[in-house]
């Protein structure tokens, strides 16, 4: 559905070091350097973080959230606690499972150095 998603960050180094933490839970590379962003780079898509580039602040968005695939509860639960040690904030509850329109899954939920909400969600086998 998408090909790639951007989030505005007003440090490019403490966010890095956040998201290298979070997606390196959950299997991925660290980010890599490219144009003054960085790019994290993986068979279903990219996320970039950048400064804005008209020179303003980068705000998370209010309302919106960018989930991350977890292979399992553990890993959920690793993003959640690489999270906080790397300079994100709690938004929402603790990890733990939720039934909805999407099943049962397992989730959590942080505030990256620059406020953007972002998940990390293991669907639970039926």
């Amino acid at each position: 559905m998408f090909t790639h998603v951007m989030l505005g960050a007003n440090d490019l180094e403490v966010s890095r070091k956040f998201y290298d933490a979070t997606l390196g839970a959950l299997g991925h590379k660290p980010g890599v350097l490219s144009q003054d962003r960085y790019f994290y780079r993986s068979p279903t898509g990219v996320l970039a973080l950048t400064k804005p580039l008209d020179g303003g602040v980068a705000t998370g968005a209010n309302g919106g959230t960018v989930g991350f695939i977890a292979k399992s509860t553990e890993s959920v639960d690793e993003f959640y606690s690489q999270g906080i040690a790397n300079g994100g904030s709690v938004c929402e509850d603790m990890p733990g499972y939720r039934d909805g329109v999407a099943g049962r899954v397992y989730i959590t939920w942080l505030r990256d150095p620059a406020g953007n909400k972002v998940c990390a969600m293991y669907r639970v086998p039926k």
